[in-house]
């Protein structure tokens, strides 16, 4: 586990909850009642958290198949050689020795939104009066021909849940020869972390750079744009010059099909043959979610954009990579905040009042180098269209930034990480 100053925590702690206009529910009301939650992560687990805040006396459950939560934000940094697994890794305990969630380890397989009830694949059965659903995503390994998840367990990794996938994109690294070509193929929008592949090509430049220097990396994209591009190439110009060729969609970037046996991708470019190749798949919303009749033909969540409620089942909550946000990105951070106005709606519906209003919040940092940080910042607000952001309400790093502002941006995504991680888990 990685071990920050408690200075950092509690800065921030303080920095993620300012960061969110949080309702206010009066608290001498109690609600009865029985909340489920399906899964753990930044979003499910904030809510579970919050619901308790909000409403000591509300009967808040937990499923989630893994003991530990290893981050995706992050991850990308034990590519880049200066965090190991461990570091990333958080234990959910805080939420029930502090907070009385009641975690049940298991998987969910099925959802009866009309008996209101949640089955586990080992038989058990929970029942609930309202149900928040954040499963994350489910990757689509059959939308790159060619691939699958064997290919993806042994020799393509995708590194998009972080975890064992990491560990392997890490050794692939470490094992190639210096000189050698790494691709990374990123999918069409939309998907989890729109900045999340970019930020690992730049964290395997690093490693690169400091350990094999004559290696080069081609990002192969399906996109024609990607989030914070014009940050992120000033950045492979000025850091790692010659290293990085980018190719977008419309030039051929699109993957078209691969070969994990002869290690090659094809796409309009022709056939190009890596050492190490990074496959990012397309993506939707996590099985469970999908299962239980909640997602549109699209793959993802549709949600009322002022309380995250289903749009298609009464009682049901969906937030995070999970949902339709609109405007929103699939990111932590969103999840986050996503989470505790569920978690304040939920309460609200139980007590029979008026839901609170609404606002969200985004922020996602990102490392060029360890020293080199570049943000992009967002506040949103339910819109007839959806999820909307707000007008001159964010935005990116500034371009002509000098070396100690990005240093300091730098390490800010310190705090920003112990301060989610508190919000998150307690």
């Amino acid at each position: 586990m990685t071990h920050f100053s408690r200075r950092q925590i509690l800065t921030g702690a303080a920095a993620a909850a300012s960061s969110f206009a949080l309702p206010h529910l009066a608290s001498a009301q109690s609600a009865a009642g029985r909340v489920v939650v399906i899964g753990g992560g930044f979003g499910g687990a904030t809510a579970a958290r919050y619901i308790r805040l909000f409403s000591p006396n509300t009967e808040v459950t937990l499923i989630e198949r893994d003991p530990s939560y290893i981050t995706c934000p992050f991850s990308n940094y034990v590519l880049g050689g200066f965090r190991q697994l461990e570091d990333i890794t958080h234990r959910r305990d805080p939420l029930q020795q502090r907070y009385g969630v009641k975690i049940l380890r298991g998987e969910a397989s099925a959802v009866d939104t009309t008996a209101k009830r949640v089955r586990l694949k080992n038989g058990t059965q929970v029942n609930y009066d309202r149900l928040v659903v954040a499963p994350g995503i489910e990757l689509n390994y059959a939308g790159v021909p060619g691939w699958s998840e064997q290919a993806a367990n042994t020799v393509m990794p995708h590194a998009w849940k972080a975890g064992p996938q990491t560990l392997l994109l890490r050794k692939q690294l470490e094992a190639m020869t210096d000189g050698g070509t790494v691709i990374v193929a990123p999918p069409a929008n939309p998907f989890r972390c729109p900045p999340g592949p970019y930020e690992r090509v730049s964290m395997i430049a690093w490693y690169l750079k400091n350990k094999k220097p004559k290696s080069k990396i081609l990002v192969l994209d399906a996109k024609d744009a990607f989030s914070k591009q014009g940050l992120f190439m000033a950045g492979w110009e000025s850091q790692y010059p010659g290293m990085i060729t980018w190719i977008a969609g419309k030039d051929g970037g699109k993957v078209e099909s691969v070969d994990p046996k002869g290690m090659t991708i094809t796409g309009g470019f022709g056939k190009e043959k890596g050492a190490v190749i990074n496959v990012i798949p397309p993506q939707t919303a996590g099985r469970i979610a999908i299962d239980a009749g909640l997602a549109e033909a699209n793959g993802w969540c549709a949600i009322d954009p002022a309380s995250f409620a289903s749009r298609k089942a009464r009682d049901v909550y969906v937030l995070g990579d999970a949902s339709i946000a609109g405007a929103m990105p699939k990111s932590g951070t969103a999840a986050n905040s996503q989470a505790k106005v569920v978690a304040a709606n939920v309460v609200s519906s139980l007590r029979g009042a008026a839901a609170p209003a609404t606002v969200f919040h985004n922020t996602c940092y990102s490392l060029v180098t360890p020293d080199y940080g570049i943000s992009v910042t967002g506040t949103y607000r339910p819109g007839p269209q959806g999820v909307a952001e707000v007008p001159n309400s964010g935005g990116v790093s500034p371009a002509q930034a000098n070396a100690a502002q990005r240093k300091s941006e730098a390490e800010h995504t310190e705090g920003w990480y112990a301060g989610i991680i508190a919000d998150t888990f307690g």
